[in-house]
């Protein structure tokens, strides 16, 4: 890798807590009370972890968690740009926010994320919501730091967009929003470029961390009580390129099972072009890794498929599907479907339903297609919403019929759960999932969250499981 050393940029960095640090306290001080900080998240994975190392920051800084936006005397919101909604829901939340800061002069807004890294949304930020106090990118999210502390001391508005960049910078504090599991970056980027697509626009180009530096990372998140942890990129499956000593993402996953301390490994997401016969050994072989693969399916016309560059057909996705329920027992494989791309027909959609019925999906995001400025399908006929809708509803019964019958297969069997929380509607019982990601309600009877228990799944409710018992622990390496 080259550009900035990690140690160094992270050092730089830790300064610039300190002198926020510094004004904070004076802040705090002539308030009366502490300030609060609060990080609102849209999108993926990713984002979460992006927005538990702001929240690091901000709790280093001495600010505490608001309970909500409008008691909070900084937001963040870290943006996601893969869908039209998620567009809407911040430019009305941006809207409240004004409301805010008429009532807390002092509050800052600050804007970070997928969205960030487009052209006209910054002019949109710059033009519209002026009181919106900091922007930055996806490329630039270790600079925080000194990006707050540049606004705190002036009165500007801070817009800091990095185009690209081959850094990364790990070491900073972070705030988990688990205590017990958490995601591990192994790489950032995409060299994909499916047609429909933004996020090689606004995450650039495939980049993959270190492999010790990642297994350090597990090891440290072990040690300090975490005991599952998801490997996040944006195609995990073809993470190593670039790296001085070629590691496979079957070897990583491997490596990190072995952590002591960890009891179960998730990953996400895989793209099916590069999902190899190795990485389903190794998944096959290890009862620590999850039994859950996700693996976007878009579309099955072979004809869609090369229009949104996905670089595989429908027989070759359902023969790889159909291999990785052979070689693993008891496997969920879910995925994402798009619907309405443009230029799809009635029988277009009717291939994807055969093949939402020959592999069978455990569950399966579905989506209207929605089209993202600067992507070249943005630029084709878009369909007649009328008609997107009638397809989407006959994709979207297929998959929950079929996601429903799957997870019927469970019931009466024991298995391991993770302790993930409270169930929302009854305070005597907690909630967490299986291996296969599957949610199960069961009673607390003694454990606590992050334990990982033994758990009858007596009653399969659809897409979760009711169970009367939970008894002791069956992850060897915790037990």
């Amino acid at each position: 890798m080259t550009g900035l050393n990690d140690e160094k940029e992270s050092a730089r960095q830790r300064e610039y807590i300190e002198k926020c640090r510094e004004i904070i306290a004076e802040r705090s001080e002539k308030s009366g009370r502490p300030l609060s900080a609060i990080v609102c998240t849209f999108g993926c994975q990713m984002n979460e972890r992006d927005s538990e190392k702001i929240m690091g920051s901000l709790m280093e800084m001495g600010y505490e968690r608001a309970l909500s936006e409008e008691d909070a005397d900084i937001i963040i919101y870290n943006t996601c740009t893969v869908r039209e909604n998620a567009d809407k829901r911040l430019y009305g939340r941006l809207g409240v926010c004004k409301a805010y800061k008429q009532k807390n002069k002092d509050m800052l807004i600050a804007l970070c994320g997928c969205m960030m890294q487009e052209e006209h949304v910054v002019d949109k930020i710059r033009k519209s919501y002026p009181y919106v106090d900091v922007l930055f990118g996806t490329h630039n999210i270790f600079k925080f730091p000194e990006l707050l502390y540049t606004r705190l001391t002036g009165n500007s508005q801070i817009i800091d967009i990095w185009k690209d960049t081959d850094e990364i910078v790990e070491d900073l504090p972070t705030r988990r929003k688990y205590s017990f599991k958490t995601g591990i970056n192994i790489m950032y980027g995409c060299d994909n470029f499916c047609s429909y697509c933004i996020v090689p626009y606004v995450r650039g180009r495939e980049r993959s961390r270190d492999p010790k530096e990642i297994i350090r990372e597990a090891e440290k998140a072990a040690a300090d009580g975490v005991v599952e942890v998801m490997l996040l990129g944006q195609n995990v499956n073809s993470y190593g390129k670039g790296l001085d000593t070629k590691v496979t993402f079957a070897e990583l996953l491997s490596e990190i099972a072995k952590v002591d301390g960890i009891g179960r490994v998730r990953f996400m997401t895989s793209h099916p072009k590069d999902l190899s016969p190795e990485l389903i050994q190794v998944i096959a072989e290890n009862k620590k890794i999850a039994r859950h693969i996700h693996l976007p399916l878009q579309s099955g016309s072979d004809r869609i498929l090369k229009d949104m560059n996905r670089h595989y057909t429908k027989e070759q996705y359902i023969k790889l599907a159909l291999k990785i329920r052979e070689e693993i027992p008891d496997v969920s494989i879910t995925s994402d479907i798009i619907v309405g791309f443009p230029g799809e027909t009635a029988a277009d959609v009717d291939d994807t339903i055969d093949v939402i019925e020959q592999v069978r999906f455990d569950g399966a995001f579905t989506f209207e297609y929605s089209p993202r400025t600067g992507t070249p399908a943005a630029k084709m006929k878009q369909l007649d919403k009328a008609f997107v809708q009638e397809n989407f509803d006959r994709v979207l019964s297929t998959v929950q019929r079929i996601s429903k019958e799957q997870a019927g297969r469970f019931e009466g069997r024991v298995m391991e759960v993770l302790i993930e929380g409270e169930d929302e509607k009854d305070a005597s019982r907690y909630t967490g999932r299986i291996s296969q990601n599957n949610v199960v309600h069961f009673p607390k009877m003694g454990f606590s969250l992050g334990d990982f228990v033994n758990v009858s799944l007596d009653e399969c409710m659809g897409f979760y499981y009711n169970s009367k018992t939970a008894s002791g622990c069956l992850t060897d390496a915790l037990c």
